[in-house]
């Protein structure tokens, strides 16, 4: 009786997901506040160069603030995912923003390398804690559109990352205690939060709160899982995908990180110069995210992921060769190109494991923050042992791993084969 109940609460929240009227309203706010969330993220490495000054710190210093915040973001993002898909928790959104509100206070107060790191954590946890249960408001107010309610969701990320530089350019002048005016950004962000929480607690999704034991919320739905591949098939299309995303992330990170430094080393721009180039870039991100997820929805999501991985290819081998100008323009098309990966990634793991949104939402963030991480870390290193320019020649091959693209099964037919209950030996 205790799973009828709760598969009929399962079936009832079902159109929030697969169909219904798009809510754009709580889609619109939920990518505002992704943007904000996202504004104080990209201020960490914007700030390098003050923390840089103030501090002394080598690359690898630097290196080490972001593996801080981005893996503490990674380890926590999935459990937070796993815990809200059996426990919804709607105001947990507003939490993770106070966290992060904390956090940038510690940041504008830190009197040594320690408590900068003290500080990166903090933002880090604000940041796992609101990935997750955000991604899953947006898949619920998509009406069906998952792809284009992913992009809307993830260029809301990617502008207030294009952002953040241009506003940590204006704070350049003041110093490290000028950052605690952006708090006030996190502030805004927990008061819409805490809006979109009362909407989601009052959705039919959330009538139910907890379910009595792992068979009951999988049984209604695995048999979805299994219609078209084995755990074992899944299994190995999501390792692919974390291959994907290490090459995404790896080579973002190189130009997130150090883009700045790059520019400053190999053509002498000021640093405040080097950042505005570096919004450019984010704001080309920000364009690409957008036009992968409504792409996927009409094409295929693995065209999509395809194209933007190996695609990009030709474009970071010749970065390294290029002048400003063709630096410049390059990693705008890099940008647009390789950032319409993600959300066609995120939705395509989401269809490949049914009913476990909070779980690869939170895995896959997870992956994005901690990949992005050790990759400055690593990257960091390897310039203090050689230089910046062999970084980018080392990383402009990372986008070949793009060809395990090949091995995914093309999800939109797969899932329409008339095999119900039968599983495939696939």
């Amino acid at each position: 009786m205790a799973s009828e109940t709760n598969l009929t609460a399962i079936q009832a929240g079902a159109p929030a997901e697969t169909g219904g009227k798009t809510v754009f309203k709580i889609l619109l706010a939920i990518s505002f506040c992704h943007l904000l969330n996202d504004t104080v993220q990209s201020l960490i490495p914007a700030i390098y160069p003050i923390l840089r000054t103030s501090f002394h710190l080598n690359l690898g210093q630097i290196g080490l603030i972001a593996l801080t915040s981005q893996v503490t973001a990674s380890l926590l993002q999935p459990l937070v995912g796993l815990y809200t898909d059996r426990r919804p928790q709607p105001y947990s959104l507003a939490v993770g923003m106070g966290i992060t509100l904390i956090g940038l206070l510690a940041f504008s107060m830190a009197p040594s390398f320690g408590t900068i790191l003290v500080a990166a954590a903090l933002v880090g946890i604000g940041s796992a804690v609101f990935h997750p249960e955000s991604s899953r408001v947006a898949r619920m107010a998509s009406g069906g559109q998952h792809g284009m309610a992913q992009s809307l969701f993830q260029v809301g990320g990617n502008a207030g990352t294009a952002l953040g530089p241009s506003l940590a350019a204006l704070a350049l002048p003041k110093g490290q205690a000028s950052i605690a005016w952006y708090s006030l950004v996190a502030l805004l962000g927990m008061v819409l939060l805490t809006n979109i929480g009362s909407w989601l607690s009052q959705h039919r999704s959330y009538q139910w709160k907890s379910f009595p034991n792992d068979s009951a919320l999988p049984a209604s739905l695995e048999s979805v899982h299994h219609r078209a591949f084995s755990n074992k098939k899944v299994a190995f299309c999501l390792a692919i995908l974390v291959a994907l995303m290490f090459s995404k992330f790896f080579y973002l990170a190189s130009l997130i990180s150090y883009y700045t430094f790059y520019l400053m080393n190999r053509f002498h721009l000021s640093v405040h110069d080097a950042q505005l180039h570096l919004s450019l870039f984010l704001g080309a991100v920000a364009a690409g995210t957008f036009i992968g997820g409504p792409v996927g929805d009409k094409i295929g999501r693995k065209f999509v992921i395809w194209c933007s991985i190996l695609g990009v290819l030709p474009f970071t081998l010749v970065l390294p060769y290029a002048n400003l100008l063709w630096t410049t323009i390059l990693s705008v098309v890099i940008g647009f190109i390789l950032a319409s990966a993600f959300s066609a990634i995120l939705v395509y793991a989401q269809e490949l494991v049914p009913g476990r949104v909070g779980a690869v939402s939170g895995l896959f963030f997870g992956f994005a923050f901690g990949l992005g991480g050790v990759g400055a870390a690593l990257l960091g290193k390897l310039a203090d042992l050689t230089d910046l320019n062999f970084v980018y020649h080392v990383c402009s091959f990372l986008p070949a791993i793009g060809i395990l693209t090949a091995f995914l099964p093309n999800l939109e037919p797969a899932r329409t084969k008339p095999s119900a209950g039968q599983p495939s030996a696939a």
